[in-house]
């Protein structure tokens, strides 16, 4: 079957958590993960969960699992926390937990924000994959990575990609 085929049956209304990884920001000043959110209700998705949590691997780890749990989102979005300080703590909170890797995301997003920023693009370690019947998503913190990221990569395959891990 076809790329067109599988996106022509895939599901139209996908249910997403988002987690923003920040010690800066609170859910009141979360600019980034309150555009994904209102992008993704004007796109017809729901939106089961949106949380500031710090930057700290076990609770990022635990935070994922609870959503997966408790929420059942087909795919939780993660912003911050993708970059090289020591704070920067997301991708090996998350990794672990990934039962498959979508190992395109995260060169692709580099080469579209190459575009964009120029070779600071490589900084980011954005990346995706599957955690049980979810699809995850890391990417940079900033709103100008967000957008670029939903825009280009996430939401044109979100229910393709949520056809694939249900079948």
């Amino acid at each position: 079957m076809s790329t067109h085929e599988h996106k022509k049956h895939a599901p139209r209304k996908i249910t997403i958590g988002i987690i923003t990884v920040s010690t800066t920001r609170a859910l009141v000043d979360d600019t980034s993960g309150k555009w994904i959110s209102e992008s993704a209700a004007a796109r017809g998705h729901v939106v089961l969960y949106h949380q500031v949590i710090p930057d700290d691997a076990d609770i990022i780890a635990a935070t994922v699992q609870n959503i997966i749990r408790d929420e059942k989102p087909q795919v939780i979005l993660i912003t911050g926390g993708t970059g090289i300080t020591p704070q920067d703590v997301t991708i090996e909170a998350v990794s672990p937990l990934l039962t498959k890797v979508l190992t395109g995301f995260g060169p692709l997003f580099a080469q579209l924000s190459f575009q964009e920023i120029g070779s600071a693009a490589y900084l980011s370690r954005a990346t995706a994959g599957v955690i049980e019947i979810t699809v995850v998503f890391c990417m940079p913190g900033s709103l100008n990575a967000c957008k670029l990221a939903c825009r280009e990569l996430i939401f044109p395959e979100l229910g393709h990609l949520v056809k694939h891990v249900k079948d």
